[in-house]
């Protein structure tokens, strides 16, 4: 982070008790144990919080209780198999068209559902020249790659001198890679975003970038979030958002469909919800698969196509993500006709197109 930062950032519980009135479970959090992802809040992001009420949403993501130090048999540090995709250090080849570069361990914000706790605040840095060097070699001989994720940690804690040299060793190898940038930073810490950093990014021209978001709540989309995306958008780079189905946080249909609508409406993609991954002290967090089944089957109804999020689950033991919804196709009848469930519950036919041909009828 920007050393102008360092003093707008909590990062000890007596630190964060003169903001908020800890409960019981917020007190016994162990931040002495190693295994935990520390504490960490820029004030900003802590501002957003309703000091009055414990179950706040806000608080609920970024402030650790005695709850992420009880951890499930089926729970692990690397739900993803993260580390059994790595390709070189800190590269990771999961999906055959894309990979992932961790570019670094810092982060503005450290949210306690945070999936990457193996890697995330565990005080390793900036991926080093060599690192990237090897990454960006990798890809120069893996033409089926063609998206690069630009995550961590946050891409957008380095500086933009930083950030340049990294994107210029990957483009220098592979010029029309497209790269996601993948950051919290427009929730938690949306001043980092300025004009220089846009014209650094436009002079990158040989392919596109996107910006990934990730908004829980629409009260993370404040006038600065906003501006912040907005300096994307109007520099060229769409802006898409994933958002973490979170109990507590945003497991109702209403706050969901704020959300969304609003993040539309400030040219942001809803593009995943996503089922909270079975990773070590964060089942508090997750919302049962048939609560989130019903959560999607009720959005569907209320959203537009456009601000409909993809419910998805990162399947365990590196399985990769599949779709989660309600089936709509529930049979094929024997009488050349497919059966469909509406989103409303009611039933509808569709022709089999080899049957409608052969019975000779015009189209």
């Amino acid at each position: 982070m920007h050393k102008h930062r360092q003093s707008t950032i909590i990062t000890s519980k007596e630190a964060l008790s003169t903001h908020l009135a800890l409960t019981e479970d917020e007190w016994l959090f162990d931040s002495d144990d190693p295994t935990s992802l520390p504490l960490k809040i820029p004030c900003y992001f802590l501002a957003l919080i309703d000091k009055n009420d414990p179950e706040d949403p806000i608080r609920r993501q970024i402030v650790p209780t005695r709850r992420e130090q009880q951890v499930l048999f089926e729970e692990h540090l690397d739900p993803l198999a993260e580390v059994d995709h790595s390709v070189t250090d800190r590269l990771i080849h999961r999906y055959q068209s894309r990979v992932a570069f961790l570019t670094t361990d810092v982060c503005p914000l450290h949210c306690r559902h945070c999936f990457r706790r193996r890697f995330t605040g565990t005080f390793q840095g900036p991926a080093t020249k060599q690192q990237v060097e090897q990454a960006a070699s990798y890809v120069h001989v893996h033409p089926e790659v063609k998206e690069i994720l630009f995550t961590g940690g946050d891409v957008l804690t380095l500086s933009n001198k930083a950030l340049e040299k990294m994107i210029k060793a990957f483009r220098d190898k592979r010029p029309d890679l497209v790269i996601r940038l993948c950051s919290r930073m427009p929730a938690s810490y949306p001043m980092r975003i300025k004009a220089d950093l846009i014209a650094m990014l436009k002079q990158f021209d040989s392919a596109p970038f996107y910006l990934m978001t990730q908004f829980n709540h629409p009260r993370e989309l404040t006038a600065r979030a906003i501006e912040a995306v907005r300096l994307f958008v109007d520099g060229g780079i769409p802006a898409m958002n994933q958002t973490v189905l979170l109990k507590g946080v945003n497991d109702e249909v209403s706050t969901l469909e704020e959300l969304c609508n609003t993040l539309v409406f400030n040219r942001i993609k809803p593009y995943y919800l996503f089922q909270g991954d079975l990773v070590s002290g964060t089942a508090h967090f997750r919302v049962p698969l048939k609560e989130g089944l019903a959560i999607e089957a009720e959005l569907r109804k209320r959203l537009s196509g456009l601000a409909m999020p993809l419910y998805a689950i990162d399947l365990p033991q590196g399985g990769g993500k599949v779709p989660l919804m309600q089936g709509y196709l529930s049979e094929q009848s024997g009488c050349g006709l497919w059966s469909f469930r509406t989103v409303e519950g009611e039933t509808r036919t569709y022709p089999d197109s080899m049957a409608q041909s052969s019975s000779g009828h015009p189209r």
